[in-house]
């Protein structure tokens, strides 16, 4: 079971993976993840950032080493609460959303955990009113904007109730306003947030940590306002200051 007092906390140590076509994508990561803090994963194309969020709810499955989601192991009988525990939004909300109404999406997590149908309405209630989207339910995902489709898909992930989320270049394909509300929402957020992001002013006004990963393994770790100081640091791994 989750460990309560581990709740939202990420452990990968000695994580490899290899597609099957023989490309060593992460080449033994290993990070620590505290509950509630919010971390930015930056670093250039085919670095190992997207591979290693598909590990964190068990879409990807270690070659070698191991991950934790409040202390209990990424694998086998564990993988269906693991992934109500860890709530990915893919970079495009089109992914996420399948279901012929807004209601309809965000209640399918909750409805195939076995939830009682006033809980569902109470979460589904809940995760709207939280992204902004209250009196949308009815409304067609395809008639959203872009901005609007991304407040769903991660609607879709807060009705189950998840301890850790998970973002893949949420800020892509906004415009100002939009991209301005996804920073107020990511602010507000209490659980363990991670965004894996190219968007280094995104970073600067949200994120407290910076992770850089290239290569398949993270070369730097830390405050977020000491690593993109760093103009050789960011330069060597092809990133710029925000």
């Amino acid at each position: 079971m989750i460990d309560a007092i581990a709740r939202g906390a990420v452990e990968i140590q000695h994580l490899h993976y290899a597609y099957p076509d023989g490309f060593e994508a992460l080449k033994g990561v290993d990070l620590r993840i505290g509950g509630g803090e919010k971390v930015a994963l930056v670093g250039p194309n085919g670095a190992g950032k997207s591979t290693l969020l598909l590990h964190l709810n068990g879409i990807n499955r270690p070659g070698h080493g191991t991950v934790t989601i409040g202390g209990m192991a990424v694998e086998g009988a564990n993988v269906r609460r693991i992934r109500a525990e860890v709530g990915l939004v893919f970079q495009d909300p089109d992914d996420q959303l399948f279901s012929p109404t807004v209601l309809d999406d965000v209640a399918f997590g909750p409805l195939h955990m076995g939830v009682s149908h006033d809980e569902i309405h109470r979460r589904v209630e809940h995760a709207l009113d939280a992204v902004g989207m209250a009196g949308f339910e009815r409304r067609l995902p395809s008639h959203l904007s872009i901005g609007q489709r991304k407040r769903v898909a991660l609607a879709t992930v807060l009705s189950m109730d998840p301890s850790v989320l998970v973002f893949d270049e949420p800020s892509a394909g906004l415009d100002p306003r939009g991209r301005r509300q996804l920073i107020e929402l990511l602010k507000g957020l209490t659980q363990t947030v991670v965004v894996a992001t190219h968007d280094m002013r995104l970073v600067a006004e949200v994120l407290p940590r910076t992770v850089i990963m290239d290569g398949g393994v993270v070369v730097a770790d830390g405050p977020s306002a000491e690593i993109l100081a760093d103009d050789a640091l960011l330069e060597r791994h092809g990133l710029e200051r925000p």
